[in-house]
């Protein structure tokens, strides 16, 4: 019996046209701020979007970041997720109605957390930091999109047991427990801003209690927001580790590598937050340093990573007939859009993953914290890493979805390497200028008192760059469309390509075990921020005060 997932194929599809149409938003004004940062007043921008309501550059500053790194990323993720991991079990959804509402109370907390950013009323940037305050919808809203995607990894979830008890003893399938991994990362760390939001900022918001703890409700944001990191990552992963060498023409060099990295991340990538916090003076700093070493622990999954697919593209190179040293490399399909366009991604993530180290090390950080240095490493790995490893499955997914064949696939091709070209030339400048210079971020750094003309050389390379970025975006949506409005249909059903392993046989059992790596990574948290959390909230003074007179 043929298995039909087309109730699948319109939730996925859903969340992409979202995610999607909120990434179109903020792509376009990235850009603009690169350029700002140049000091050449006519290519600030700002000051002429007051017209359609943009009325500061930190108001453009918070789209971006809100809709890109936040919208953009649940959105795509969690519709990624629920067609990779069905697909991988061939096992449609149990419970479909409980993604259909993930879906709406998602919708609601976009909408909510959209028109007050659209009315200057939640200027708080990304990361929200009180005492910056926002609209009470804003935190309301952000709040639903995150117990959407909840319920998302709960459709997930049920799912996966209902396909075990009709599987027993049968291998979870590498794409299917990537996915579900993913989803019960997503789970542990996101209780922290979960708790900062409903105990302290909507409170607050909303004039219900008459001040708050900055420290704390800076910790409990960390405890989620390095871990975001991650939930961004693992689904590129899926991707490198489960479809890449397929695409390839090879096979998966070492699957039980590959899932005991994904177990891996599970166990360390939420106990790491303090690495953001090494400049706070309310943490002890053998706290800091435990979770400095943490952070270097949760870089090791990552070096299996590129080891194992490396090794597996050679595999796919020589199965091509590469010969020599590094003869398979140019064996490679570097002509197909979605394989060219990921394995871009990864090297551009290599450079993005080294800074990384750099911002976890105690004394280092010191010298690049809150500098351009940040959004530099930040835009290699989440802006590359992921964003366009996203849009290279679109090359294949969409067409499985739609079967229309992919409109102008050479412009697809040209879009990965546009990417990867304007995002090595914008974001290696403001690695330097953050080293060199400590520039600040979240700063228009074309309206500084002090700027400094030897910035200059630098933040104008980062603007060509992010200009290479907008050309790069619009072929990404110029193909998207593209392919939408054609009439040309398949010639051949497109399939998701699945992996197979170089050596086949089973794993070993623990590393098809949930329980041990569930209690592993849910005793690091306790043991991480357990006993930090206790004193923070013992000490906190709940002294920002709360708002005066309107509700914001």
């Amino acid at each position: 019996m043929t298995l039909s997932f087309a109730r699948e194929n319109r939730i996925t599809s859903w969340h992409f046209i979202i995610a999607f149409a909120a990434l179109a938003i903020g792509l376009l004004l990235g850009p603009l701020q690169v350029w700002e940062h140049t000091g050449i007043k006519e290519l600030n921008f700002y000051p002429y979007l007051r017209a359609i309501g943009i009325q500061s550059y930190y108001q453009g500053l918070t789209l971006h970041g809100v809709l890109n790194a936040l919208v953009f990323t649940i959105f795509f993720i969690t519709g990624f997720l629920t067609f990779a991991a069905t697909r991988s079990l061939q096992k449609p959804l149990t419970i479909p109605a409980l993604s259909w509402t993930a879906l709406i109370v998602m919708v609601i907390g976009l909408l909510m957390a959209a028109v007050p950013i659209l009315l200057n009323e939640a200027t708080v940037l990304f990361t929200f930091y009180p005492p910056l305050k926002a609209n009470p919808f804003f935190y309301i809203g952000l709040t639903l999109v995150v117990v959407g995607s909840w319920i998302t990894g709960w459709s997930l979830f049920a799912t996966y047991l209902a396909w075990r008890k009709e599987n027993p003893g049968v291998q979870t399938p590498l794409i299917a427990l990537g996915s579900l991994i993913t989803m019960a990362l997503w789970q542990l760390c996101t209780l922290g801003v979960a708790v900062e939001m409903l105990t302290m900022l909507i409170p607050w918001s909303l004039g219900l209690i008459p001040g708050l703890d900055p420290l704390l409700a800076r910790t409990f944001f960390w405890f989620t927001g390095h871990p975001l990191v991650y939930f961004w990552l693992l689904p590129a992963y899926v991707s490198w580790y489960g479809m890449v060498p397929k695409m390839a023409g090879g096979k998966l060099f070492s699957e039980p590598l590959a899932r005991l990295a994904f177990w891996l991340f599970l166990l360390i990538s939420t106990p790491l937050g303090f690495h953001h916090q090494y400049t706070d003076p309310g943490i002890p700093a053998i706290w800091k340093y435990v979770h400095a070493g943490l952070t270097f622990a949760v870089f090791f999954p990552s070096l299996l990573t590129a080891f194992n697919v490396i090794a597996s593209l050679e595999i796919g190179g020589r199965a091509r007939g590469g010969t020599g040293l590094f003869g398979w490399i140019f064996r490679l399909p570097w002509n197909e859009p979605s394989f060219a366009t990921q394995t871009l991604a990864m090297i551009i993530f290599a450079f993005g993953g080294i800074s990384g180290l750099i911002n976890a090390s105690y004394n280092l950080n010191l010298v690049t914290h809150n500098t351009v240095w940040v959004p530099g490493h930040f835009h290699m790995t989440v802006g590359t890493a992921s964003a366009l490893t996203f849009m290279a499955l679109m090359y294949w997914m969409l067409p499985m979805l739609t079967g229309k064949a992919l409109r102008w696939p050479k412009l697809a091709l040209a879009q990965g390497w546009t990417w990867f070209i304007g995002m090595a030339l914008m974001s290696s400048p403001l690695h330097i200028l953050g080293l060199r210079y400590e520039i600040p971020r979240r700063t228009m750094i074309g309206a500084l008192p002090y700027f400094n003309p030897e910035w200059s050389p630098f933040l104008i390379a980062s603007a060509l760059g992010g200009t290479i970025l907008l050309i790069s975006s619009i072929l990404f949506f110029t193909v998207m469309i593209g392919t939408l409005v054609s009439k040309e249909k398949l010639v051949k059903a497109v399939e998701m390509p699945v992996a197979e392993a170089y050596q086949p046989g089973l794993a070993p059992k623990w590393l098809d075990s949930w329980r041990p790596w569930l209690a592993g990574a849910v005793t690091l948290v306790v043991i991480g921020y357990g006993p930090m959390l206790v004193q923070l909230i013992a000490q906190s003074q709940w002294i920002v005060p709360g708002p005066a007179g309107r509700l914001w």
